[in-house]
């Protein structure tokens, strides 16, 4: 009897899926989702705790990341703000100034006391004051809370400018009486010098005022009335831009008195020669 030679059996493999063959890719977009979203946590928590210059230059870059805007992200109280005003641009600041005050109502009643004015030198801020005071104490130097308060909001705007300025302080025609000998004309310009620090300290840059001016009582607001209690203001001038340097007193040539002198030398008649002097008589000692 022959035995049969068996038959070969089929091999079966068999394929085991994965788990990642079960989900595809899908894992990693969400793991990506979620690193993004922990890196946009920690930027906030590090902003937050940032100073407020820091703060001013991240907001400046994505308002402007390619900084064509006239922009830019250094400087003091206007980091990511700085800005450049010409002539044509004054109305624009004159109407953002009025904007700010409308944002505080103590500072929205004394809209009247603020005079703004577009001139040939640039924009003029004058705050006036009435007959019990209010920008200053009376018949002192030391701004009131008022008046630190409408400096304070006007130098957080003008801050951001690259523009000068010039503060100047003005009086009425009272004359101001004082055992030390304290007149207007130090208290003008003392006012104005304390409008200067409160700025400063409120966001203007340490050289963006050029000049601080006193007047006493020499430009009046209202030469008619010249014990009006208006006339007693400082007043803020943003310069243009490209406004021309003030006109410099001519200084005289080192070489203009020789050249007058001899021009006179040579318009003078001419001297007549010395007499030769008489000779000596014989024998004289």
């Amino acid at each position: 009897m022959s035995v049969e030679n068996p038959q070969p059996q089929p091999i079966i493999i068999k394929k085991v899926k994965g788990h990642g063959d079960h989900h595809g890719g899908a894992w990693k977009v969400a793991y990506a989702d979620f690193v993004t979203a922990m890196m946009a946590l920690f930027i906030v928590l590090w902003l937050m705790s940032s100073s407020e210059p820091v703060k001013k230059a991240v907001a400046g870059y994505f308002r402007d990341p390619s900084g064509k805007a006239g922009e830019n992200g250094s400087g003091q109280a206007g980091v990511g703000e700085s800005l450049s005003l010409r002539k044509d641009d004054m109305g624009k600041l004159k109407e953002k100034l009025e904007s700010a005050m409308k944002q505080s109502p103590e500072l929205e009643k004394l809209k009247n006391q603020v005079n703004m004015t577009v001139t040939g030198e640039g924009l003029r801020i004058e705050l006036l004051e009435n007959e019990k005071g209010t920008f200053f104490e009376s018949g002192s130097s030391s701004p009131s809370a008022t008046g630190k308060d409408m400096l304070r909001m006007m130098s957080a705007e003008l801050g951001k400018l690259h523009n000068r300025m010039l503060i100047e302080g003005h009086t009425d025609a009272r004359p101001f009486t004082s055992p030390n000998g304290y007149s207007n004309w130090e208290l003008s310009s003392d006012r104005a010098n304390s409008a200067r620090k409160v700025m400063q300290d409120g966001g203007l840059r340490q050289d963006q005022v050029e000049e601080v001016r006193g007047y006493a009582d020499q430009r009046l607001r209202k030469p008619e009335d010249p014990n009006n209690a208006s006339n007693r203001r400082v007043s803020i001038v943003v310069r243009y831009l490209d406004a021309p340097p003030a006109p410099a007193e001519p200084a005289k040539k080192e070489g203009a008195k020789p050249a007058e002198e001899s021009k006179a030398k040579a318009s003078a008649p001419p001297s007549e020669p010395p007499k030769p002097a008489p000779p000596k008589a014989s024998g004289a000692k």
